[in-house]
């Protein structure tokens, strides 16, 4: 099943962001190597596209896990949480609708 992991970031979170970035996309490198990935990106702070002034307000990755509590030990092992770049993760199920893409 897929789960919706929602992160919110603390204040002023891009210089913690820098730092652990490449652990973090190496881990969900992994979920997409394994096909487990549906989608994974940043909430931009704002939209005016100067990401290296306004930062982001949090995240958002949908990927497939065995069960709720695999989600969410996934989630609190990221390297954003135990660096301190998020100050809140939410782990709930998700169900793909649309698009219905078939081969």
């Amino acid at each position: 099943m897929y789960y919706a992991i929602m992160s919110e970031d603390t204040e002023d979170s891009l210089k913690k962001r820098r730092s652990a970035r490449p652990a973090h996309l190496e881990r969900l490198n992994h979920l997409a190597e394994q096909n487990r990935l549906l989608l994974a990106g940043p909430h931009p702070a704002s939209d005016n596209n100067n990401l290296e002034h306004t930062g982001f307000s949090g995240s958002l990755v949908i990927a497939e896990f065995d069960s709720m509590d695999q989600a969410q030990a996934w989630a609190d092992a990221d390297p954003y949480v135990t660096n301190g770049v998020y100050q809140k993760v939410t782990v709930k199920p998700f169900k793909k609708v649309l698009p219905n893409i078939s081969p």
